[in-house]
Formats: structure tokens, C-alpha cells, sequence
């Protein structure tokens, strides 16, 4: 069955009556969401949404994100999932440039006012009216290789691309999620990080959601206190998340244990080796792994196998997917050698939407070229040095800000750190390291940079070190570089 949203109505036939979603002490059955999928369907029908068309859903996390998702799913259409952190000038490029017609929001969501504005012809669909009695709709007639989400990438420069994957795209990389995770039934896949993000939506939503197993999504993330007694009320067994928020829970309280808790999935940024070894030491019982993925690939490309884990690196690839390390002219290279991870599989996109020039320079040869350096181990697991575009050169040397900065975070009272290049007359370019500090604590900055210097060659020792109370970070959590290189160019 090569169709999302068949795929879930099929399950949720299966077991009707199992536990979905967990909201708080709210609970919803896939009884509920079937109805309420072909509900929205037969609504977006009635709206006038034909196979193919584009839909938007612009929520913040919330129990009818599901109905939406499938809902829009099942109508035939295509789902663009909006960051509901962008402002409405930005979420009318994205409308705009894919064709929409139809957002399903919130009607008290503050940005409507503004978007209907820049979008008179938009029409809105109120999330918190989706329909909850099932509709007579059609069987979907598309499916496979047809476009299913569209997914707007966060890009550093210019306009976001909007990643164009399909159904089999998706479904495979649920499937080999499933085989590697150990993913049964029982399982509780726990959901802090956006829904409307890459990672969240597959592993988050579709994962649990196609195999039988239900999303614990908390509600209570005003503070972790109310965070941790959410995943501890409904039992969450396997949790994603980024980086951060596994530093703050390695730093709650003797005698709150994650008893459920099976495994944890750090993605959608490094790990540095600093905050691993830090849950570990709190958290024994619990394998913290990393994984690697990017929108373009559904987005899972590797990951740490659970029972043999390889710290500091991010495991080998899922069940269906090659990856290869090249070089720019795409021959391949040896092991130890760094090089461009290059992707190859069912996971990778159809390319990008109205984009065929940026989708030529990122499909070489059936491999996608992820931007990220790195290499393969002799033992197969794969490690990211850094970003292609972030690597720097002082004196004509590749330094790799991900070497500064796993260094940094080996510093006491540093919560936050992130390294970017600056121009220099003599060097050529020269490493900056901005960082925030835990509370409470300063930085003494000259034994910041004797520790560097005892534990990197000189050449890779940035000359200082800014302040901020916290770094840049997009809604996802990743360290906007690009605005630590504009903090530098204003010179603050």
C-alpha cells in the first residue's frame, strides 16, 4: 500500500480503539482520528481541493495536527507543512511560490490577519472545527513516486526550497526506521520538537502512527518540570530530540528517573561528545543515540545501531540507503578520507519544487549531496566533521569548526558554543568562538584560550571568544551561524 493516508486508515481499522496521541490528560483513539481524517478530507473536497493540489497546515503542535496531516493526505492533496515560527511576509513567499490556496490554522493564530492581507484569495480552514464524523471521500488515486510533502528547508541564504518527497519516499524511511529502532506497538514515541519538522514529522508522527504504536506529544513545555511530568504520566518509551534538551536532562534532579524511557534519538544537529558523556553519566539505563538525517532524505540517512552505539559518531546507514563519502568531481573516497556525505535510496527526494537548477547541483548520478563532511571508518559507522560551507581556512588550512567546538563544551560553565570565521589580513580567515554561559557563571577568557591551546594545534585556536546570553537558534533549535557571522560583520 503505496499511500500515506491509506496506509494509516488501514491501521487505524486494525485497532480503533488504542490510544493515538496522549495530550496531557487528553487521549485520542485512531477510532477518532479516521473519523476525523475523512472528515477533513471530504471538507477539503467540498473546498474545492483536487488531486495534486497543495494544502498548508500552519499549527503549532496540537492534537489536530494528525487529523490535518492525514486529513489533507486523503483528499489527495499535498501537504506543505508551515514552521509556525515565520512570519507572515515569509509563509506568503512559501504560498506563493507553491500554489496554495488553503491553510488549515488556528483562526486566533496572530499572523492570519497579516497573511490574509499579502494573500486576499487565501482561504482558511479553522483547525479547532476539523470535522470529527467520518465522510464519504473517494480512494485515493494517487500514490508511489507522486509527490506527497512538501517540505520548505530552512535555508541559510536566499529563499527556502521547498524539498519535494513522495509517498514511497516517506513510507520507506518509516519502514527502515521501524526494522532499526525495534519500534513495537507498545512503544510511546514521545514529541517535544515541532511537528512541522522533518524529523518530528516522520519519526515523531508517521512513525508511530503507521506501525500500531502511539505519540506521546507534550503539552507542558513552559518549563521541564512540567515536561518531565508529561513523559512520565503517559509512560514515553522512546524519546527524539536535539542535543539541548538531553544537556538539561542530564542536569535534573537525583530520584526523577525516566522509568518507560527505552532509548533516546539525538538528531537534527550534532551530539556533541560532552553532553553524550553527561546523560550517560545521569541516565545510565537509557541508550542515548545519534543519528543523522536531512529534509532531502524523509529524512533518517543513519543511525547508531541501539545495542552497539559508537559515540561521536552517527552510526551507519538505515535498512535501504547507501551513503558514500566523495569528492567534488563524485568519485568516491577511502576510508578515513574526508569528503561530502553523498546519499543513494527510496529516501531520497524527487528534488526541489520549481527549482530544476538547485535540484541539478544537489542530484549527481542518482546521489544526494548533502553538504556535510565527513568519512567512513575502517568498522563502517560514518563521522560528520562539519558543514561543507562552514569549514574554515586560516593559513590555507581546513579546520573544521566541530573539532573548536567539541573542545569548548569540554570547558567548565560553558552551557552553549558555536565557532565561525572571520576575515584577517595576515591569516586570511580566522576562527571566532562565540558562547553562553551556564547561570551564574563568567567566562575568563585567557584560560578559555590556554585550555584551547593545549588541546588544539595553534592554527585552530580562535584568538577570542564573544559572550551571549544565549546563541541564535531557528525554531527546530539549530545555531543560526549565518546571524553569529552578522553579529561579526556589525562588529558587537
Amino acid at each position: 500500500m503505496i499511500h500515506l493516508a491509506s496506509a494509516f486508515l488501514s491501521m487505524a481499522r486494525t485497532c480503533p480503539d488504542k490510544t493515538a496521541l496522549y495530550w496531557g490528560e487528553a487521549r485520542y483513539t485512531y477510532g477518532h482520528y479516521r473519523d476525523q481524517v475523512l472528515g477533513t478530507a471530504g471538507l477539503l473536497r467540498r473546498n474545492g481541493v483536487r488531486p495534486g493540489d497543495r494544502v498548508a497546515v500552519w499549527l503549532k503542535n496540537c492534537p489536530e495536527f494528525v487529523g490535518a496531516l492525514f486529513g489533507v493526505l486523503a483528499a489527495d492533496a499535498v501537504l506543505v507543512p508551515i514552521n509556525n515560527f515565520l512570519k507572515p511576509a515569509e509563509v506568503a513567499y512559501m504560498l506563493e511560490d507553491a500554489g496554495i490556496e488553503w491553510v488549515i490554522a488556528e483562526s486566533s493564530h496572530a499572523g492570519l490577519p497579516e497573511l490574509r492581507a499579502l494573500r486576499p484569495s487565501l482561504q482558511v480552514i479553522d483547525a479547532e472545527t476539523l470535522p470529527t464524523a467520518a465522510d464519504d471521500v473517494p480512494a485515493p488515486a494517487r500514490g508511489g513516486d507522486d509527490l506527497a510533502v512538501l517540505i520548505y528547508t530552512s535555508g541559510t541564504t536566499g529563499h527556502p526550497k521547498g524539498a519535494m518527497l513522495s509517498h514511497r519516499n516517506l513510507l520507506e524511511n518509516v519502514a527502515s526506521c521501524r526494522v532499526f529502532l525495534e519500534l513495537a506497538t507498545e512503544d510511546r514515541l514521545i514529541v517535544l520538537l515541532p511537528m512541522f519538522h522533518s524529523f518530528m514529522l516522520t519519526v515523531g508522527l508517521l512513525l508511530p502512527l503507521l506501525s500500531g504504536a502511539s505519540v506521546v506529544a507534550v503539552k507542558g513545555l513552559q518549563s521541564p518540570k512540567h515536561m518531565i511530568s508529561e513523559i512520565l504520566q503517559n509512560q514515553g518509551t522512546v524519546l527524539p530530540a536535539m542535543a539541548a534538551l538531553f544537556r538539561a536532562l542530564s542536569q535534573i534532579p537525583a530520584g526523577v528517573e525516566f522509568t518507560s524511557l527505552r532509548l533516546c534519538v539525538s538528531g537534527a544537529g550534532p551530539l556533541p561528545l560532552e553532553i553524550l558523556n553527561g546523560f550517560n553519566a545521569r541516565h545510565p539505563q537509557v541508550p542515548l543515540i545519534e543519528g543523522y538525517g536531512l529534509s532531502e532524505a524523509s529524512p533518517v540517512v543513519t543511525v547508531n545501531p541501539p545495542r552497539n552505539p559508537q559515540p561521536g559518531t552517527i552510526g551507519i546507514p538505515i535498512p535501504g540507503v547507501e551513503v558514500s563519502v566523495q569528492d567534488d568531481q563524485g568519485q568516491c573516497l577511502g576510508d578515513g578520507v574526508d569528503g561530502e556525505i553523498c546519499v543513494r535510496g527510496g529516501n531520497v527526494m524527487l528534488g526541489y519544487w520549481n527549482a530544476p537548477e538547485k535540484t541539478a547541483e544537489t542530484l549527481r548520478r542518482g546521489w544526494l549531496l548533502t553538504g556535510d563532511i565527513g568519512h567512513r571508518r575502517p568498522d563502517g559507522w560514518f563521522v560528520i566533521t562539519d558543514r561543507k560551507k562552514d569549514m574554515l581556512k586560516p593559513n590555507g588550512m581546513n579546520v573544521y569548526p566541530r573539532e573548536i567546538e567539541e573542545v569548548l563544551y569540554r570547558f567548565p560553565g560553558i552551557r552553549e558554543a558555536a565557532v565561525v570565521g572571520e576575515p584577517c589580513d595576515r591569516r586570511g580567515e580566522r576562527a571566532v568562538a562565540f558562547v553562553a554561559m551556564d547561570e551564574g557563571r563568567s567566562l575568563d577568557e585567557p584560560a578559555l584560550i590556554a585550555f584551547l591551546k593545549e588541546n588544539l594545534a595553534d592554527y585552530k585556536v580562535p584568538r577570542r571568544a564573544i559572550v551571549l546570553p544565549a546563541l541564535p537558534r531557528n525554531a527546530t533549535g539549530k545555531i543560526l551561524k549565518t546571524t553569529l557571522r552578522e553579529i561579526l560583520a556589525r562588529g558587537t
